[in-house]
């Protein structure tokens, strides 16, 4: 078994396989375009390059390469599509395991990189390009933030190795001074602090959840479901606008929903 997940690169080549690879890209980063039924698409996936420069980027993390990568990937997108009446939706395939952690990644300026990836990320959308984030594995901290986050819709496969937290397991235990069991029985009644997929999506930030036959290889009907609900996503978006407020109506959400209509109400 590869010491690092294939979910990502597996699923952008399925997804992607009629479509025209982009060069100028790091190897650690997969981008093409082409399309989703009528509409055009360009599909973005973060990959292991175990010949990664950065060490610490090796196993698909999002590190200093990756997150200027990614800004620059969807960069060209707003400037080619800037003033045309029908934009290319983005569509983020996310199996990331964390950003790269490493004294040349912080002297270098990783915030910097994975803050103009969302930034990035986040102007297409306000540009009027549908975001799309599949999730497929792990999608953790910076990482995530940098490179997912910003959808305008989040769809998740439901599977136990995809899950989406702030820090992983072993990392958050030693944060809190508590054992990963201890974490777990936490997570039990306390939905932000727990990894699966059911608890994340109780807190609205998920748009749809699917299961697939095959997660870690997907079959040609894997294949079918996911793209017939990323149209759905993209057609969702033109309908309803770029907006986040759809993450908003959970109930585990009510808490921000009140603050933000006192906010108003006081402004």
């Amino acid at each position: 078994m590869s010491a690092y997940s294939l979910r990502g690169l597996n699923w952008f080549n399925a997804l992607a396989a009629a479509a025209k690879p982009v060069d100028g890209v790091p190897a650690s980063l997969k981008v093409a375009d082409g399309f989703l039924g009528e509409q055009a698409v360009r599909f973005i996936a973060v990959v292991a390059d175990p010949g990664n420069r950065f060490v610490r980027a090796r196993h698909g993390e999002v590190g200093l390469l990756e997150g200027w990568g990614l800004a620059k990937a969807v960069d060209e997108v707003i400037a080619a599509d800037h003033g045309k009446p029908q934009k290319r939706a983005l569509i983020a395939i996310v199996d990331v395991p964390s950003q790269a952690y490493g004294r040349r990644e912080e002297a270098l300026g990783i915030h910097q990189a994975l803050a103009a990836a969302a930034d990035s990320y986040a102007r297409a959308r306000l540009a009027g390009h549908a975001v799309i984030g599949l999730l497929v594995g792990k999608a953790m901290s910076g990482a995530f933030l940098a490179h997912g986050y910003q959808a305008n819709r989040l769809i998740a496969l439901r599977d136990p190795g995809v899950m989406v937290h702030a820090m992983g397991k072993a990392s958050a235990a030693r944060v809190t001074l508590r054992s990963v069991e201890e974490l777990e029985t936490l997570a039990a009644s306390v939905p932000p602090m727990a990894y699966d997929i059911d608890s994340y999506a109780s807190l609205g930030l998920l748009w749809e959840t699917l299961a697939v036959q095959q997660i870690e290889q997907p079959t040609a009907a894997d294949l079918a479901r996911v793209s017939e609900c990323l149209v759905q996503a993209i057609d969702d978006v033109a309908h309803k606008g770029t907006d986040l407020s759809g993450r908003l109506g959970a109930a585990n959400r009510a808490a921000s929903s009140k603050v933000r209509q006192l906010l108003r109400e006081q402004w």
